[in-house]
């Protein structure tokens, strides 16, 4: 019998998209942008010690290779010709700090993750003591305290003004950043302190760290990052694009151990092992800036909100830097070629948003476990944003209280009026209040779990609103409607919620995997790459699914105040006075 011909698609693009708690390997069609395969492999995290989270480099670029040939496995079994893989992208968890040894390859310590949410006032400084796990039963990789004391050190000794990192940076001075966890490094990791003085040590956050590995490691590896990354770490000036000399004094950062900095699509070298030898690495963002990207948020005020276990907003500025006054962050959003013009975006981030129904789940009990939910909606496995592929406990949460009726869940939140305002551990923007705690108010003898639940639901609305208001006001430019991604917007009841609160319409790809999508247009649009159009027209065919406020706006600004009202009532809870060290 002769054998099967292979299927003839065009040109292919691959992206490698390396999260805080998995590693996945995305292949799609650079003419129709489809997803024809791919395969996930799962990422342990390590706590060595209260409050640090960390993870095994080795493990990060194993896990890439093991995604990339199983990946293209499957492509063989669907007889799709894997020579049609043109490009490679690389999308990434940022702020991650890695630092290996040049001459050997090895990692000279693990990988120091990065908090969910950052801010200017550092409320993860309030996390409880004693706290064998983070405030709120969050994911584990909500915060690394290690560097708080870093940071109080190097705020007491800012040269001249308050100003000089933000003014260069777009960033506070903050423990989330990757130029406080180099610091501690540097200080405190001997391996690393003998490797630097040997002028053996490399630093990168995790793209500059795969790309170096996949492109031949100890044996001419590229050592590079992107301007999204780079914008990241806090020693990048984002109005310069260079490596800052003052603050890399500041930090007491060596030069010698930085990457090249790079556009975000050109060709940075080619695989040197593998299925997918000879092919090159030509697309490099950021994960938040790829999903701006796969969104297609190519102008001024257009926007994008990926809902996982905290929500990621950022706004397209233009090709100005625009500064907020409401505690949002200004950062790279893409620069999409050697020679094409850098683009900004302000950002801001909703710190607990699926995480909540981890909180109602283990310390409620709210919720007894996703699998009875599955039960009782009868709903089929999907991935939920949560960091695994589980079943879907917004999804199947909303969907039970959907089953009790529809009057249910259309009441729930307005004539029974539950809010509920997760500050677990302090408010982040637009507030950076770090004495806040959670509360739930509005209760009645009629209040059940299934309203509370419903509560937390508006409250991730909510805390979009705030966000996208401050950006708002910063720009000057009434969004029009919000783009959204994330496991999350498969809850169509949450999306109709947001539509509601926000009073414009919400729009949803039907192709869910923008982030990795993002990296895939960047590295097939390359050049000399060249198989993947940005032309606003070749872009036009991607269909959305549209939610449009159905609410009266009356009704959606009452609800909002009494929002901020419930947001005002949870703020005070912890002072000096009332420390929480001694809580059990």
């Amino acid at each position: 019998m002769a054998a099967a011909k292979k299927a003839v698609l065009g040109p292919l693009v691959g992206a490698v998209d390396q999260g805080t708690s998995s590693t996945r390997f995305l292949v799609f069609n650079s003419k129709t942008a489809e997803l024809l395969s791919h395969h996930q492999v799962e990422i342990k995290q390590e706590f060595p010690r209260e409050g640090w989270v960390e993870q095994d480099p080795k493990e990060i670029l194993q896990s890439v290779y093991e995604c990339i040939e199983k990946t293209c496995e499957k492509l063989g079994q669907l007889n799709i010709d894997i020579s049609n893989i043109k490009a490679i992208g690389v999308s990434n968890q940022r702020e991650t700090t890695v630092v290996w040894d040049k001459l050997t390859g090895e990692p000279l310590y693990n990988a120091v993750a990065a908090p969910v949410s950052p801010g200017p006032s550092d409320p993860v400084a309030v996390v409880p003591s004693g706290s064998s796990v983070p405030a709120a039963g969050a994911s584990s990789v909500w915060l690394d305290l290690r560097t708080q004391s870093t940071v109080e050190n190097l705020s007491k000794r800012i040269p001249g003004n308050n100003n000089f990192v933000k003014s260069k940076t777009g960033l506070p001075l903050s423990t989330y950043f990757s130029a406080v966890k180099l610091r501690w490094l540097l200080d405190n990791v001997r391996k690393v302190q003998k490797a630097v003085e040997e002028d053996r040590a490399l630093f990168g956050t995790i793209d500059s760290w795969l790309i170096w590995s996949l492109t031949g490691g100890a044996n001419g590896g590229v050592h590079c990052t992107d301007v999204t990354n780079a914008s990241r770490t806090m020693l990048f000036n984002i109005h310069s694009l260079e490596w800052d000399k003052e603050l890399c004094e500041f930090f007491e950062i060596p030069m010698k151990v930085l990457p090249n900095v790079r556009s975000s699509s050109e060709i940075y070298g080619l695989m040197k092992a593998g299925a997918l030898e000879g092919v090159p690495i030509s697309g490099c963002l950021g994960d938040q800036s790829a999903a701006l990207v796969g969104q297609m948020c190519f102008q001024d005020g257009q926007a994008k909100n990926t809902y996982g276990t905290g929500c990621f907003l950022l706004c397209n500025t233009g090709r100005k830097c625009v500064f907020s006054e409401h505690g949002l962050l200004t950062t790279v959003a893409y620069k999409l070629g050697r020679d094409k013009p850098v683009y900004y975006a302000l950002e801001g981030s909703v710190a607990i948003a699926g995480a909540v129904i981890r909180w109602l789940r283990d310390n409620l009990g709210i919720i007894k476990s996703s699998e009875e939910i599955a039960r009782r909606g009868g709903q089929s496995e999907t991935h939920c944003g949560l960091g695994t592929p589980r079943r879907p406990l917004f999804y199947l949460l909303v969907n039970n209280l959907k089953k009790s009726g529809k009057k249910l869940a259309k009441e729930v939140g307005t004539s029974y009026g539950c809010y509920f305002v997760p500050a677990f551990s302090g408010l982040y923007a637009p507030y950076w209040e770090p004495s806040a705690r959670g509360i739930i108010c509005g209760l009645t003898q009629f209040t059940n779990k299934c309203h509370i639940a419903f509560a937390a639901l508006e409250a991730v609305c909510f805390q979009t609103r705030e966000i996208l208001d401050a950006m708002n006001r910063d720009c000057g430019i009434p969004l029009s409607h919000l783009q959204v991604d994330g496991g999350m917007t498969n809850n169509k009841i949450l999306m109709q919620l947001q539509a509601d609160i926000l009073y414009i319409p919400v729009v949803k790809p039907s192709m869910p995997e923008t982030t990795a999508l993002g990296a895939a247009m960047a590295a097939g649009a390359a050049e000399g790459v060249g198989v993947w159009s940005l032309e606003p027209e070749d872009l036009s065919a991607v269909t959305m699914e549209r939610f449009e406020p159905q609410i009266n706006a009356e009704e959606s600004e009452i609800r909002y105040s009494t929002w901020k009202k419930a947001v005002m009532k949870s703020v005070g809870w912890v002072t000096t006075q009332s420390s929480e060290s001694g809580i059990p």
